[in-house]
């Protein structure tokens, strides 16, 4: 059973939101603010937050920000802006979807459970090899293989770096200073030419499947597998 935490300061809305996804079976804690959710992260595990962006004290970018320094744990965000900058700030400071107030519960639980699908680590074969399949497409972390059709890619070190960060964030927008920092590091100096011409070559070696890997405009990539 999956433990969403929900954030909000208003009771009404996690009641609402509690109630929901009580009914289809996960878990619910809750917290009335961001800096009692990051203390309850502290002690409890979570497979999700739900949290709210206008909170007293610290709102919900800056909880987002304060958690990404010690958990990855997914997190959908509320709020009743829906103005394309504030959903890209969210993804920016690792917000994992981004859901408008008002909401539909029931779409609401929907993501929810795409959320979790998503970040759930990639199955183990038969061979016990960590891999994501997509049709024709195998991913093997394990063996660093990356195979089209029953034919292996030809990826250089650091396109298969970069797939494989991809794949593993699937579903996620990914901006280019958050894919340039995963893949390359943080001490990296280059520019965007060097993620976009990685990217380009990457393409070309999926055939097929390049279409997976979709151009964020002003933003990034997301890989949609």
């Amino acid at each position: 059973m999956a433990r969403i935490m929900v954030v909000d300061d208003e009771e009404k809305i996690r009641s609402l939101v509690k109630k929901y996804a009580s009914f289809e079976g996960y878990e619910v804690v809750e917290a009335g603010s961001g800096l009692e959710a990051i203390e309850q992260l502290k002690r409890t595990m979570a497979d999700l937050v739900v949290m709210d962006v206008m909170m007293p004290e610290l709102d919900g970018f800056s909880t987002v920000k304060e958690i990404r320094k010690t958990s990855r744990v997914p997190v959908i965000m509320l709020s009743a802006r829906g103005e394309e900058y504030d959903r890209i700030h969210g993804f920016e400071v690792g917000v994992d979807d981004y859901v408008v107030k008002p909401f539909s519960p029931r779409e609401l639980m929907m993501r929810v459970a795409a959320v979790l699908a998503r970040v759930q680590p990639p199955a183990a074969g038969a061979d016990g090899h960590e891999c994501y399949t997509h049709e024709g497409l195998i991913v093997d972390f394990t063996a660093r293989r990356v195979t089209v059709d029953g034919a292996e890619a030809e990826l250089s070190p650091k396109e298969t770096d970069l797939l494989f960060y991809l794949v593993r964030n699937k579903g996620i927008a990914l901006t280019r200073e958050k894919l340039l920092t995963g893949v390359w590091g943080y001490d990296f100096y280059g520019d965007d030419r060097t993620l976009d011409t990685h990217i380009k070559m990457l393409r070309r070696a999926l055939g097929p499947y390049s279409g997976l890997v979709v151009t964020l405009r002003g933003t990034g990539y997301r890989f949609d597998g």
